[in-house]
């Protein structure tokens, strides 16, 4: 604890005393930030940020450089409201939870297109080079009615450079002392005058099996994954619009028992979760040549997944190719946007849990309208309408309306939202616990569409002083109201999973309220600190019941100080969580010991950054500087997964659905690792180069 106190007490002192130094520096200095960038998410149009009428949170690269990580995944862990979260204590997979809903109600878009979504929600989210994003635009709450299915709790856009104005060349690697290895590289050339192309490489490797907790499992999963990336950009008459990109993505992931071998792979010996993943993509933007703006886009992807949770073999197949038709139209007030998408998926795996093959084809036809009126300089209202017909479950409409005020001089903007989402789900491509455990996986009738219904309010304040400095304090209220909610239950049984739709008189609820301030000072000083409150539950016959992996509430920040005459940056960055809920195996038998709740914890992160006028940078810190992991918490060590030393069950007894109690078995459990709630990785020190040429 000393320890701790004195890690974070050397942190602050160090940027108070950064700040004393220079506040009384470069009170001349015409350096200036960005703070109305463009964004598309909101309506599908660029806009600046400050205009659209959606709320749209917009991230740029220098946020994320704040704590470099060797995923997208992991990129996320410090922004408000965003939690990325681990769902299996052996394979590390994991889900994006927006606003404390499920990952699966969050599509992920690379440039506006459905890439990452089904298998690749789960899977997927590794291997975009991080020296590749431009930004990252983040909506929160229903895009169904531009967007469609998937994007019921909001979405995430991952914007990439153009090619036509990206640097010639840069590379970026580090290494961290968990042997730890990622590197990226992306180039730049050109093909005639009208041509340029970008491509990109990551390569992340991690082989070292370690153990911490003492239950003979990995603590973190070991991974070996490449992914290449080329986008295309072309020079047309009249700056109309030309982009074509690709990515392929290989990964080999394991984790499980401290001697397991590639021979164990599909057998009762020793148990591994053993994960490849080869998946490709491609996607473009084309505006036709004519007189009206109109657009074409598209993507195609293929997500082959080949693996074994112990001996229960998973292979899966995934194709989505999409296609959309937009026309934009201004008419005195009303900018109109009309659009028809087509979403084809097909869908195939060998799933040893339901001792079955399944293969289903989804057609996904839509057309959408939307009127974005801007009544005068400081009133505008959107409406917008969406109608799907999905070849399974029939007609799906999603209607959207959103109000924008703001001041003269735009310090004060006030949004109004409400709207509609859904989501059609695939089990086995959305819920990793369906896969990595032994229970029985059981559906209640036909699973239909989740439906939603949110409001949203939000009060952004920007703040210009005479001495260069910018603040910014946004506040955001949102109710989220599920119809019929999927809930995959694993508390009702010790033995199965049971996936059903809430009943007719039963509904969820998402609600909360979320604050965030940032600044940047003259200076060198830049801050960004937000907090979100939430409850997120469900009333099923009239009891109400917390979502599970749900904290009430979060805090995340980051503080950077930069003394410019010797180019030298420091950043402190970390979030705090709430207790959150976590399943028990429970049953007439059983007496699971754990916590049922998990602690309050703490991520904390800093970082120095040496920059040299050559284009090369330098950077080194701490992780997880608090040292925390889930198994310190009340000595839970090796009982983070149930039963670690029979995995396969061997000496478990069941009646039915019961597991009983015996003399090897006291408590009545089974092997489950999904009690888990964040990473097992703790504190450790990296080191980074970054050189650039422009």
């Amino acid at each position: 604890m000393k320890r701790r106190l004195l890690f974070s007490a050397l942190a602050f002192a160090l940027i108070g005393q950064a700040y004393a130094q220079e506040k009384d520096k470069d009170k001349d200095d015409n350096n200036t930030y960005q703070f109305d960038p463009i964004v598309v998410s909101g309506t599908l149009r660029p806009v600046s940020k400050t205009e659209s009428a959606v709320p749209v949170e917009v991230y740029t690269k220098a946020f994320f450089k704040q704590n470099p990580t060797p995923s997208f995944f992991e990129t996320l862990d410090n922004v408000n409201g965003i939690r990325p979260q681990v769902n299996c204590n052996v394979c590390n997979t994991g889900d994006i939870h927006i606003n404390g809903l499920e990952g699966a109600n969050t599509m992920v878009l690379i440039d506006g297109m459905p890439i990452v979504s089904g298998l690749s929600t789960v899977y997927g989210f590794s291997g975009i080079p991080e020296d590749l994003i431009e930004r990252v635009e983040i909506v929160k709450g229903p895009a169904s009615t531009l967007y469609g299915s998937e994007a019921i709790g909001g979405l995430i856009n991952i914007i990439t450079k153009n090619a036509l104005t990206a640097p010639l060349f840069s590379v970026n690697s580090f290494a961290s002392s968990w042997q730890e290895y990622n590197v990226d590289v992306t180039g730049k050339f050109n093909a005639g005058d009208k041509a340029s192309s970008l491509l990109g490489v990551n390569y992340f490797n991690y082989n070292n099996p370690i153990d911490k907790n003492g239950d003979n499992f990995t603590d973190l999963t070991l991974q070996n994954r490449i992914s290449v990336f080329n986008k295309w950009d072309f020079q047309r008459e009249n700056n109309r619009v030309f982009s074509l990109a690709g990515r392929y993505l290989y990964e080999d992931r394991w984790g499980g028992e401290m001697d397991w071998e590639k021979k164990y792979r599909g057998t009762d010996i020793k148990y591994g979760e053993s994960i490849y993943t080869s998946r490709w993509e491609t996607f473009g933007k084309y505006q036709l040549p004519t007189d009206e703006k109109i657009f074409f886009d598209f993507s195609l992807n293929g997500h082959h997944q080949d693996s074994y949770y112990g001996d229960a073999k998973y292979l899966a197949d995934q194709e989505i190719y999409f296609g959309q038709l937009t026309w934009h139209k201004n008419l005195d007030i009303h900018n109109l946007l009309f659009g028809a998408a087509y979403r084809y998926t097909k869908y195939h795996d060998a799933n040893a849990h339901v001792s079955t093959v399944a293969e289903q084809v989804t057609h996904l036809p839509g057309v959408f309208v939307q009127d974005e009126m801007e009544f005068n300089r400081q009133n505008k209202l959107l409406v917008g309408l969406r109608y799907d017909h999905n070849s399974i479950h029939g007609n799906i409409f999603s209607p959207r309306l959103n109000y924008k005020w703001n001041t003269e001089d735009k310090s004060d903007i006030i949004r109004l939202s409400l709207g509609n989402g859904y989501r059609v789900a695939n089990v086995f491509t959305e819920d990793h616990q369906s896969l990595t455990s032994s229970r029985e996986v059981v559906f209640k009738g036909d699973l239909k569409p989740e439906v939603s219904w949110n409001g949203n309010f939000d009060y952004v304040k920007n703040i210009y002083t005479d001495g260069g400095h910018y603040f910014n304090l946004n506040l955001n209220a949102f109710y989220t109201y599920f119809e019929n909610k999927i809930i995959g239950d694993i508390e009702s049984s010790a033995t199965q999973i049971i996936y059903d739709n809430l009943g007719d008189d039963d509904y969820a609820i998402s609600k909360g309220i979320s604050l965030s301030v940032n600044g940047h000072l003259k200076n060198g000083l830049s801050f960004n600190l937000g907090g979100t409150y939430m409850d997120v539950y469900s009333v099923e016959d009239g009891e109400k019941e917390q979502q599970l992996f749900t904290e009430n509430f979060s805090g995340v920040w980051s503080i950077g100080y930069e003394f410019r005459n010797i180019g030298l940056k420091f950043d402190y960055t970390g979030n705090l969580r709430s207790p959150m809920r976590l399943p028990l195996i429970e049953g007439p038998e059983s007496n699971d010991t754990r916590p049922d709740k998990s602690p309050w914890y703490s991520i904390q992160n800093i970082q120095l950054t040496k920059k040299f006028n050559n284009g090369l940078e330098i950077y080194g810190g701490v992780k997880n500087l608090l040292d925390f992991t889930p198994y310190k918490y009340k000595n839970i060590g090796d009982k983070l997964i149930a039963r670690a030393h029979d995995p396969f069950d061997e000496h478990v007894v069941k009646d039915g659905d019961i597991i009983k109690a015996t003399s090897d078995n006291p408590n009545g459990l089974e092997f489950s690792p999904e009690y888990v709630y964040s990473t097992n990785q703790g504190i450790r020190g990296f080191l980074g180069i970054r050189y650039t040429i422009k």
